[in-house]
């Protein structure tokens, strides 16, 4: 059965049995002197002008990293000779030639009859006797060395302009699993050659402007891993979205790959961070479930090698791969980059194809090939896409999953299938600039996704084909929306936004939006640490990119609402409260997780990992959980466990819960999370922040209470910071500083305190000012305070981001670091730079 995709590549195998020396000669060198065929092992990447870019990868990575312990499966090549001998002996070239010459950039109808007729031409061709006998022959012996009679492979294309540093191609053309027999070999084969003039081939080729008749393709065919019965799938040295160069992203499903890059499944996503991954730390910072529900697995009709079938539900609801089996493709991918960064002599990030093999649970990589989307992208613009306030109460049509970072908009155009286009192509032509809508797309939309001002598609991931090319294009992509084509209709116009972070929203109507650029070289340098507050793990990566010297807040509270979403009590005793609804939403929240504790440690971990990994090793400031009673009865089973108090802003809030036997198991979740990102996974970065602390007598309590959870001010390298935003907090600071190692002042609470108002009210609203002469007098008093015990001492209120006259007043104050919201950076830098040039 035809597949569409090289994820489908992925099914090889190495079988590990211990051989003679004879039989390891007989496979290595086979074909070594052959005109047509080629052993992967005599294979590298000088080779690609003969063997293409996919098989050049395969032989360079089994030459020189297979010695490292990563598995890559054997095989053999059909060589870009053979290829152009097939056309010869069948009179072919000068037939391509003149039928190519006829297609104009952007013709689609043109493009499908003469991509039609290239592809029947070569399919219904004939093999010259003596390649078909040498195929023949190489195929026995990778029988022979698998030892049986009829070797069940994939046959895949390896076009010479593939899989390069500079262009990926993927998925241009074809490749076919489960091919057993020379006979049906043979037939793939000829449908990869065919497949250097699909539509989407010839298309990508044209808006590339590259010369046609030098372009050839070879094929490969190589042993199958049985990863129809376990799992496949993708990941990347570099985050897909953002360019972060410091993390292996990984998506997996169980089966055959095809089905994640046509994105007909949700697929598992876990994320290691790469700098502590090869220092041997369990940095898995990320992990997130997919549904899984449907995998490809072997067929034994002829005519359809593999087939659809339903997952169990148990399998459903574990994740596909091990922490160990994550880990070591994390580590694989990591030698991966290393060795090609080594070899082209500049930093390469890598996109890799993986698969795991159902009968040994052995893991390989069956692919390997330079990203080219970040990596020829320079570094030193900041570009930013923000919806005009205008546009904030715009309704929202439809969510899913972001790819990119921009923002477009224009008429929608619902498709079922390219083949319908063809056929109304000339009537109704999809005008340049309309929105694409499909349920999901494969290579052959290609000559549309490139005129779209943007895509939406019901299903797909982030490593789907639309996300794919979209990404490569640089058009905004809205994937998994489940309902896209149900919900728009044709010629509405609306707007689609990726600018938003990981969720990407489908507005109603034309939304005005901006497009920042920034020059890094031309931002003023200052002496003032300008730190960032980050709420969303989502956005880490991205603005990590900014000028910036670490995070000053990153609060629990955003994890714990947004991915965990259950009050923590709720998970330790739902069991004894009788509340049956409860507890079967609490079952499927923690899908994946072996119990509720692991479920909030994880979690929570992961949440606070993948912010102090975007800032590595600059410090990261998390304040541990500050919701008040009115916050924690919203969360999942927290009406079971939380009182109506008058007053919640100044109430049980902050460190009065953590040594409070109501809350301490609770807050020992927290402690124990934090330990985690520390010391299991490596993040040393990771300071931790006392909210909400009264007196010192207060403060030593919540020392003790960590202490039995395993966290202690100084050992491991941990500081303690103490947030500054009560009255007592500034009056005893001298006190509080022997127990501290720094201050950082949160100018929300601590305005609305010394003016004695609620910022919450409407009826005061109008007194709240962090620049008020009292509030300013605090600050000073603090910071002096602070400067005489030799204390740390920044700010994470919203205050200097709202005023840059109130960042300057810190600055001549003496502050050693000022933490603000990421849409204030460059404003911030500049109005701090005037003031600091100018004291």
């Amino acid at each position: 059965m035809k597949r569409l995709n090289p994820m489908t590549n992925k099914s090889v195998v190495i079988d590990t049995t211990v051989r003679n020396k004879n039989e390891e000669t007989q496979i290595n060198s086979s074909v070594t002197h052959s005109m047509f065929t080629v052993s992967l092992d005599n294979i590298n990447l000088n080779s690609i002008n003969e063997v293409g870019g996919k098989n050049a990868s395969l032989g360079t990575m089994i030459n020189h990293l297979g010695p490292l312990g990563i598995n890559v499966p054997k095989g053999f090549a059909v060589t870009v000779t053979a290829f152009k001998k097939f056309l010869i002996h069948n009179q072919l070239e000068t037939k391509i030639q003149k039928l190519n010459a006829q297609i104009v950039k952007d013709d689609i109808t043109t493009l499908q009859v003469v991509g039609t007729t290239i592809r029947s031409l070569i399919c219904n061709a004939t093999w010259p006797e003596k390649m078909s006998e040498e195929i023949a022959s190489s195929y026995e012996k990778l029988c022979n060395y698998y030892r049986t009679d009829t070797l069940d492979v994939a046959v895949r294309s390896s076009a010479t302009c593939e899989d390069l540093p500079d262009a990926s191609f993927a998925g241009q053309q074809e490749s076919y699993l489960n091919i057993k027999g020379i006979e049906a070999v043979l037939v793939a084969i000829k449908r990869c050659f065919a497949s250097l003039y699909n539509d989407r081939a010839i298309s990508y080729r044209k808006s590339l402007v590259l010369d046609t008749a030098n372009i050839g393709i070879s094929v490969c065919v190589q042993k199958m891993v049985r990863s129809d019965l376990g799992a496949s799938g993708v990941a990347f040295s570099i985050d897909t979205e953002t360019g972060f160069k410091d993390i292996v992203l990984i998506n997996g499903s169980y089966g055959l790959g095809e089905s994640i890059v046509q994105g007909t499944v949700e697929t598992d996503e876990f994320i290691t961070f790469k700098p502590l991954v090869k220092k041997g730390f369990h940095a898995i910072i990320e992990k997130k479930i997919g549904a899984k529900n449907k995998k490809l697995v072997y067929s034994t009709n002829t005519e359809h090698t593999v087939k659809e079938i339903d997952v169990a539900l148990k399998d459903q609801n574990r994740f596909c791969l091990s922490d160990e089996q994550i880990l070591t493709l994390s580590k694989w991918v990591c030698a991966i980059e290393d060795y090609y960064t080594s070899l082209y002599n500049r930093w390469c990030p890598v996109d890799v194809e993986w698969a795991l093999d159902g009968k040994t649970n052995s893991l390989y990589i069956v692919q390997a090939r330079p990203e080219t989307v970040h990596a020829n992208n320079s570094n030193d613009t900041l570009v930013s896409y923000a919806i005009n306030a205008s546009g904030n109460n715009q309704k929202i049509l439809l969510s899913g999953i972001a790819v990119g970072d921009k923002i477009g908009h224009g008429n929608v155009r619902i498709l079922n299938s390219m083949e319908e286009y063809y056929q109304i192509a000339k009537k109704e032509p999809f005008i340049e600039g309309d929105i694409l809508v499909t349920d999901m797309t494969d290579p052959n939309w290609e000559p549309l996704m490139k005129i779209a001002s943007g895509v939406i598609t019901n299903r797909g991931g982030r490593t789907c084909h639309a996300a794919i090319v979209a990404r490569e294009m640089g058009v905004p992509a809205i994937v998994g929306t489940k309902e896209a084509t149900g919900v728009l209709t044709n010629s509405m116009t609306v707007t689609v936004s990726c600018a938003q972070g990981c969720i990407g929203y489908v507005y109603e109507g034309i939304i005005p939006f901006s497009i920042e650029k920034t020059n890094r070289n031309d931002l003023p340098e200052i002496k003032t640490d300008l730190m960032l507050n980050v709420g969303s793990p989502d956005i880490a990566f991205k603005v990590a990119q900014l000028p910036n010297a670490g995070v000053g807040l990153a609060r629990e509270e955003f994890i714990i609402n947004h991915y965990i979403k259950a009050h923590p009590l709720a998970l330790l005793k739902h069991q004894t409260l009788g509340d049956s609804k409860l507890s079967d939403a609490l079952k499927k929240l923690m899908i994946g997780y072996k119990n509720e504790e692991t479920f909030f440690i994880e979690k929570l971990s992961h949440g606070i990992a993948k912010i102090a990994a975007a800032f590595y090793p600059k410090d990261v400031i998390v304040r541990l959980s500050d919701f008040k009673t009115n916050e924690y009865i919203n969360l999942l089973g927290g009406q079971y466990f939380e009182s109506s108090e008058e007053n919640p802003m100044i109430g049980w809030r902050g460190a009065s819960r953590y040594y409070s036997e109501a809350y301490k198991p609770a807050f020992g979740l927290e402690c124990k999370a934090i330990k985690c990102v520390r010391e299991t996974m490596g993040l040393d970065n990771v300071i931790v922040m006392i909210p909400f602390c009264r007196t010192v007598s207060e403060l030593k309590k919540v020392y003790k209470t960590m202490q039995t959870f395993g966290l202690e001010r100084g050992k491991n390298g941990l500081q303690i910071y103490l947030m500054a935003e009560l009255p007592s907090n500034i009056i005893m600071a001298s006190e509080f500083a022997t127990y501290i190692d720094g201050f950082s002042i949160g100018s929300n609470d601590l305005t609305q305190l010394i003016l004695g108002l609620d910022r919450d009210s409407e009826l005061v609203s109008h007194l709240y000012d962090e620049r008020s002469p009292a509030v300013k007098k605090a600050i000073s008093s603090l910071i002096a305070s602070a400067k005489a015990s030799g204390t740390k001492i920044g700010i994470c209120g919203q205050g200097p981001s709202d005023h840059p006259d109130f960042a300057q007043f810190l600055v001549q104050q003496g502050i050693d670091s000022i933490s603000i919201t990421p849409d204030s950076v460059l404003k911030t830098i500049a109005s701090i730079a005037t003031i600091e040039k100018d004291s």
